[in-house]
């Protein structure tokens, strides 16, 4: 348990996780107020990093339910191993046999099997899947539902049950009540509105991409080997890029995907060449490609025509 804020703060800094002030305040009182938390914002800023760290930083394993479309409570909750259930059955063919043997009627038969059927529907043959896990689990543990906004409505609606009681029902065992109550977090890319109802059950967070200077310590946290310069460097392009109206913007782990191969070319700044032949490291669209390197060529045509020294580290300012 975190204590106060600041110590929130220092455990996620422990997990080589940089958190505003907001990110540690929420977090706190999620944890005091035994509420899920649903964190939204773009694609790579991190949300998913945070129930890492979260999870490291307190020491409880890491469920995750990665949704997509199409995901059902089967998929999600439990499934039956039915194989198992039908050898089990045939291994205890010679018990049923002797248990029914005396029955002298239909119904006394069906009676009798109906008292047993705590042995053939229990945990034994329940494939426990991220849900269900979670509840099961004999210590806490820290439940991610990674980008809840790809699954569908229907199976949001199927949350709420597990979000407001940590619990849900089985057809076949009753409720399954939590044994320990999880930290939860859920994710969002926000590429559709989430129900009001799923928003009641949480405390809302949005991150957004860092500040200049907080994406310039992530960097200097996770590649300690690159410079100073270079580093400053590296964040001056990224941030740039992100004004340039891209299908998609580079992410913060692309960020630092593309520190690390600087490192790895031995780089000591980010020159033309460098910048082009390594653009594919921070752009997954070739239109965004297109994009950035049209707007490298106008600065340095701007820079010529102006008589600065051809360079792209100006242009990234």
């Amino acid at each position: 348990m975190f204590k106060d804020v600041q110590q929130v703060t220092e455990a996620l800094r422990g997990q080589q996780y940089i958190p505003t002030d907001e990110i540690s305040t929420v977090v706190f009182l999620a944890q005091q107020l035994g509420k899920p938390l649903l964190v939204e914002g773009p694609a790579g800023v991190g949300k998913t990093e945070l129930a890492k760290a979260w999870s490291g930083a307190s020491g409880q394993r890491l469920i995750r339910l990665q949704c997509y479309e199409g995901l059902d409570e089967n998929k999600a909750l439990y499934e039956w191993e039915y194989a198992k259930q039908m050898l089990y059955t045939q291994l205890l063919r010679d018990k049923l046999s002797d248990l029914l043997a005396s029955a002298e009627t239909l119904r006394q038969a069906a009676d009798r099997l109906g008292d047993e059927d705590d042995v053939f529907f229990s945990e034994r043959f329940l494939l426990a899947r991220p849900l269900l896990a979670t509840l099961l689990s004999d210590e806490p543990v820290v439940l991610l539902i990674d980008e809840i906004d790809r699954a569908d409505a229907e199976f949001e609606a199927f949350l709420l049950e597990i979000l407001s009681d940590f619990q849900v029902s089985i057809p076949e065992l009753g409720t399954v009540q939590a044994r320990h109550h999880p930290v939860v977090v859920l994710t969002s890319n926000n590429t559709r509105e989430l129900s009001e109802a799923l928003k009641r059950r949480c405390l809302y967070l949005f991150v957004d991409y860092p500040t200049h200077e907080a994406e310039l310590n992530i960097v200097k946290m996770r590649v300690p080997e690159l410079s100073d310069k270079l580093a400053r460097q590296t964040v001056d392009v990224v941030q740039s890029m992100r004004r340039l109206d891209l299908k998609k913007n580079p992410s913060v782990s692309e960020t630092i995907d593309w520190a690390k191969a600087l490192v790895m070319l031995n780089a000591d700044s980010i020159d033309e060449t460098t910048l082009e032949t390594t653009l594919t490291v921070l752009l997954k669209h070739e239109s965004d490609v297109q994009k950035a390197r049209r707007h490298i060529q106008r600065g340095q045509s701007d820079d010529a025509y102006r008589g600065r020294n051809r360079g792209s580290r100006s242009e990234w300012n």
